[in-house]
């Protein structure tokens, strides 16, 4: 082979070099990955030629990739696996008609760890068609299928130290190497996790095996490369011993391989920069026939070979090599892709290495350990093996429905997975909404610790009086009436790359004000992405609405729970539900905590009291039970205590436990850990509106039957748990609706119009509602607008109007605290309006 050498700078150091074979065809694409960077990548290149006709390496697209990059291996034309030094493997896809982005299909997380709870670098892979081998610094071989998400088989102990390489030598056989010198063959048709055969690379010098190849068409034979630089040649049909050794490079061999259409050449590299090309030095033409004795395989080697330098030394490792004919493409540490061709190509290259320390791509740190301990139990959520499915959809459809129980992990997976969707292809941020205050701190609080950023930086919440973000903000939880404000002065949302509308079965007045608006949006904007999540399995309705988008559904982590009616109908259910906390507490004898629902701060209150008092009254012997209330307006840092650990069991034996009495913020928005009873009282606080008073009211109405199950499911996610409910079976089945009515069905309609019309929204009758309300309600409110000043005569809204649409408040209320500039008593009527808005407050 002629030498003919081109490098281009690549600003990365380059762990991994492989090209995108074609079928029959000359390969002209290739990916390499990275190493030792803040963000490391999987880049996608191409071959271009210039104006003089010399081809030059162009990129067309690159991955994001969380780890040092260790090992590329295409199982097919268009699918290719990864593996990362944080010991997780994902399958990718390089989309076949544009060729500009990854779609990710699998995700094997953390297969390779240390006892310790430490990561592992999974430091090689083999592929067998759709199978695949992976070995890490854990002395541990995963076996793989493309079409499997666990691994089909586990060797926990192949190797009591490193393992550094692996490579199938059949579809039932793999051959692995150790940091010792040990190679070791394994036959997968034995159950038994020993090996078959065991190799030694030296009797001498204990050196590691650092790369291992087998011939293209004598798959028996075999070269190891070690960490002294020696390459060992061996017949594994005959011998434990080698039968050769080739005193070849000075340092550590990176990787040993054969071309594919010309066996007798052979190529290596080596840390210290060293490309070396091998082959028979008594054949002029080379030989093929598998018959004939290879020359590798002989007693001595000496006069045999032929070696040529094919670049000169680099003077900084070389990592990894590709050939493909005539191109041979390999890179090196020197942040620079280089390349060696025989006639007319152009080539690039890599380097293998480890970082010890990893970057985090927001604030360019390194991880804290906190980042490390919550990704090993984010990647234990339910929802987490879906992501492939999930990113794939959302990079095909505009629109998703997904649902999802409580305690999936949708609400803070999701939109992280979508940040990197957002960022893969530009700048803009997501938004994620949230129907309650609560929900959208706490999760905003919880998510920026898993990303390991600041709150209010990268991560950030907005929600009425507080606005917790910064121009860095990437991520944004809100209330769904902070997003719909925000749509009053963006009307397109110019801002965001993805947008989310969680807990879209609650059916808020605002959520169903912005499932309208966004359908809207998304017509003019092809490139903003919507995803609904719910907790209820009725999301067909959503899917029609929004023109029959996909559906993905996350199963829960849920368990049996045993359900309990009373006999006859509870005419105190606030008594009734005391009652029977101190039971389970007095009766149970299994542990767990109790979560009671009830409507509101007063009854909470009172129930904490009632609570505390009875059991003090039965003495110290009684297990402790620890009261925590829980409502919106609730400071943050008291409603933490609802993640408190139970008090502990006494002497006695007597168990202690927690109960959560909350309002309907914990039957979706909110997971407590450890709930095994659950009290439903069945009802509930929903604002109502009276049209022939025209005022809006709080009344205690009794659930739906969708509430209902998402009450029961907080008692399983732990273990199989029991709901109390505090109505009898046929109340339940007979005399309770399916799912809530919609907010909007039983809202003042007067500050939706004004909303829509700020919004840019006029022509009212035909915008498309979910539910649409009764004509006459809408034209009500209208009316009511009209006299207001806020629209004038032709229905278009008016400047005071504008202003109206502005305040978050009634429209009336809004009318009478502008008008009292008017008549110098901003204060008091300030007061009186404040006072009136408390009452609107939910929970």
């Amino acid at each position: 082979m002629g030498e003919n050498v081109q490098g281009t700078f690549v600003s990365e150091k380059i762990s991994k070099i492989r090209w995108q074979h074609g079928n029959f065809t000359e390969a002209k694409n290739f990916l390499t990955g990275s190493w030792d960077n803040p963000i490391n990548k999987i880049t996608y290149w191409t071959f271009r030629t210039n104006y003089d006709e010399e081809p030059y390496p162009a990129v067309l697209s690159s991955y994001s990739f969380l780890g040092d990059v260790t090992e590329l291996k295409f199982i097919s034309k268009d699918f290719f696996v990864a593996a990362s030094s944080l010991g997780s493997i994902r399958l990718l896809q390089i989309d076949e008609d544009t060729c500009t982005e990854f779609k990710e299909h699998m995700a094997w997380e953390f297969i390779h760890s240390f006892k310790t709870t430490d990561y592992a670098s999974c430091t090689a892979l083999s592929t067998f068609e759709q199978d695949i081998a992976s070995v890490g610094e854990d002395g541990k071989l995963n076996l793989l299928t493309a079409a499997e998400k666990k691994p089909v088989r586990i060797i926990e102990n192949a190797d009591s130290c490193s393992i550094y390489c692996a490579d199938f030598l059949k579809h039932n056989e793999v051959l692995t190497g150790n940091s010792r010198g040990h190679m070791k063959v394994w036959d997968l048709r034995n159950d038994r996790d020993v090996p078959a055969t065991t190799f030694m690379l030296s009797d001498q010098v204990k050196t590691a095996a650092t790369s291992i190849t087998h011939h293209p068409t004598q798959r028996h034979i075999v070269i190891a490369g070690g960490d002294d630089g020696s390459l060992t040649v061996w017949d594994l049909r005959q011998n434990t011993y080698p039968m050769s050794q080739l005193n070849a490079h000075t340092k550590a061999v990176s990787e040993i391989l054969f071309h594919q259409d010309r066996p007798d050449n052979l190529f290596t590299c080596s840390v210290n920069g060293e490309l070396w090309h091998w082959n028979n030095a008594q054949s002029s033409k080379l030989k093929l026939d598998s018959t004939d004795m290879h020359w590798l395989n002989t007693i001595s080697t000496n006069g045999k070979v032929n070696v040529t330098s094919l670049c000169a030394a680099m003077h900084k490792p070389i990592n990894s090599i590709d050939i493909n004919r005539s191109t041979l493409l390999f890179g090196c540490d020197n942040e620079a892709m280089d390349g060696s061709v025989s006639n007319n190509a152009t080539i690039p290259g890599p380097t293998a290495a480890k970082s010890q320390v990893q970057f985090n791509p927001y604030t360019m740190l390194p991880y804290t350990p906190r980042y490390y301990e919550l990704y090993k139990k984010r990647i234990t959520l339910p929802v987490f093996e879906y992501r492939a499915d999930f990113m794939r959809l959302l990079s095909q459809h505009q629109c998703i429905v997904l649902v999802g129980e409580t305690g999936s992990g949708k609400t803070t997976q999701i939109p992280q997975w979508c940040v990197e969707y957002s960022r893969s292809i530009g700048t803009k941020g997501v938004a994620c909404t949230q129907p309650r205050r609560v929900a959208a701190m706490s999760v905003a609080q919880r998510v920026s610790e898993e990303m390991d950023v600041a709150l209010g930086q990268e991560v950030g919440y907005s929600i009425r009086f507080e606005d917790c973000s910064s121009p860095r903000t990437v991520l944004k939880y809100m209330t769904d009436g902070m997003l719909l404000r925000e749509g009053m002065s963006d009307p397109m949302l110019d801002a965001y790359q993805v947008i989310l509308l969680d807990e879209a079965h609650e059916r808020t007045l605002a959520t169903d004000l912005l499932m309208g608006v966004l359908k809207e949006v998304i017509k003019q904007r092809p490139d903003l992405k919507l995803v609904i999540m719910s907790a209820t399995l009725d999301a067909g309705k959503f899917q029609q609405y929004f023109d029959n988008a996909p559906l993905m559904n996350v199963p829960g982590r849920t368990h049996p729970v045993e359900i309990f009616y009373t006999p006859e109908p509870e005419r105190d259910y606030l008594e009734a539900a005391i009652r029977t906390v101190i039971q389970i507490q007095m009766c149970e004898e299994i542990p767990g905590d109790l979560l009671l629902f009830l409507t509101g701060q007063e009854e909470i209150e009172e129930a904490c009291k009632r609570i505390k008092r009875e059991m003090d009254n039965l003495g110290p012997e009684v297990g402790e039970l620890k009261c925590i209330p829980l409502y919106s307006t609730l400071p943050p840092n008291l409603q933490q205590r609802i993640f408190e650990p139970a008090p502990p069991t006494k002497a006695n034996g007597a168990i202690g436990r927690k109960v959560v009495v909350s309002t309907n913020i914990a039957e979706t928005s909110l997971t407590i850990d450890g709930v095994v009873f659950v009290i439903d009282p069945g009802f509930a606080k929903q604002k109502v509106y009276n049209p022939r008073i025209r005022v809006e009211s709080l009344l205690v109405s009794p659930i739906s039957k969708a509430s209902a199950q998402q009450r029961a499911g907080r008692a399983g996610r732990t273990r199989p748990g029991k709901c109390f409910r505090l109505y009898t079976e046929k109340a339940y089945k007979n005399e309770m609706q399916d799912n809530t009515y919609p907010e909007i069905l039983r809202s003042n309609l007067g500050s939706v119009v004004l909303q829509l019309k700020k919004l840019g929204i006029d022509d009212l009758v035909h915008f498309d509602f979910m539910d649409p309300p009764a004509p006459e309600t809408l034209m009500r409110a209208l009316e009511l607008l009209n006299y207001l000043a806020a629209l004038d005569d032709d229905g278009n809204l008016t400047d005071l109007g504008a202003v109206m649409a502005e305040f978050p408040l009634d429209p009336q209320l809004a009318k009478m605290l502008i008008a009292s500039c008017n008549h110098n008593c901003s204060n008091e009527i300030l007061s009186i309006t404040a006072m009136l808005s408390v009452l609107c407050e939910a929970e």
